[in-house]
């Protein structure tokens, strides 16, 4: 396997069978990767399924092709700006920008391309939900300096990663926001949870560089903390199914995705990279999990 590829890439076969200029480029905005898009996915789809929209699969297809797209795009612009910090840790110094392989003009151009893609998505949108997700620009763009300001860059973090929840309410209904906004404050609760599981794998290089992350902030407390998110992410979907469909019974849909979350916290060992990953990864099932009780909560 050709040194160019990083250490966490997955589909590494597919990945090094790329030439390797068009390989720079598929690694440059986490192609090889996928969990970044069905992380940034789910609340898309979650939004979309608690508003009612089971039916909305053309919907949920161009969400999941903007996810792909916007995903990738904010990876080049996070590899861009943090370039000289990448080169100082040892997991992210072989990525394109931060090697050379890539110049950062041409990780511009493929910015702009990927976020072409992502206005044919906006477009396909009512303009509620247009105005919705350029909402989430200012966030965007400054989420790559808050690891250098604040020791929980995780929160914005969240803020970010989940506005697909706005997203698909708001493309299909403007009321009950009541609910909306428990469903998107529970997110970025599960979005801060992960992301502090993720982060165990830098501990070391993000000391020694100065960049605050929750996984340092909270030190010997992180599984505690990581537990403490995911309740809070699990009791605010449980206020959001509640404030739209007031029946205990409905609750008991959300039972698979406490559980899944509980299995995370239980098994993880935060000095285990690799333990680390394969929880943070397994998200991609707990965004399914919820996905599904959207579904049956929102279909009542």
């Amino acid at each position: 396997m050709t040194a160019e590829i990083v250490p966490d890439t997955q589909h590494r076969g597919l990945i090094a069978a790329l030439p390797p200029r068009l390989r720079d480029y598929a690694q440059l905005a986490r192609f090889d990767r996928p969990i970044g898009w069905w992380l940034l996915f789910w609340p898309c789809a979650w939004g979309v399924l608690l508003a009612g929209g089971q039916s909305e699969w053309a919907l949920l297809a161009w969400l999941l092709l903007g996810s792909i797209a916007m995903r990738g795009a904010g990876c080049v612009y996070n590899d861009i700006v943090d370039a000289d910090l990448d080169r100082q840790v040892a997991r992210t110094a072989l990525r394109p920008v931060a090697s050379g392989r890539v110049s950062k003009r041409a990780a511009w151009v493929w910015l702009a391309v990927l976020c072409g893609v992502g206005l044919v998505v906006l477009l396909q949108l009512r303009w509620q939900a247009q105005a919705v997700a350029l909402g989430s620009l200012a966030l965007v763009a400054a989420y790559p300096f808050m690891k250098r300001i604040t020791g929980f860059p995780q929160i914005w973090l969240g803020l970010v990663f989940t506005w697909g929840a706005p997203v698909g309410w708001i493309a299909l209904r403007g009321d009950r926001l009541d609910v909306l906004a428990a469903l998107y404050a529970g997110s970025v609760l599960w979005c801060i949870g992960y992301d502090t599981i993720y982060a165990c794998q830098d501990r070391e290089d993000d000391a020694s560089v100065g960049i605050g992350s929750s996984a340092l902030t909270l030190g010997q407390h992180l599984r505690s903390g990581v537990a403490g998110f995911y309740a809070g992410a699990v009791a605010l979907w449980a206020l959001a199914f509640w404030l739209l469909r007031p029946d205990w019974i409905a609750l008991l849909a959300l039972l698979p995705a406490a559980a899944h979350l509980g299995w995370q916290v239980l098994t993880l060992e935060d000095s285990d990279a690799d333990n680390a990953l394969a929880r943070f990864r397994s998200n991609r099932t707990l965004g399914l999990l919820v996905a599904a009780a959207c579904w049956v909560v929102g279909n009542a």
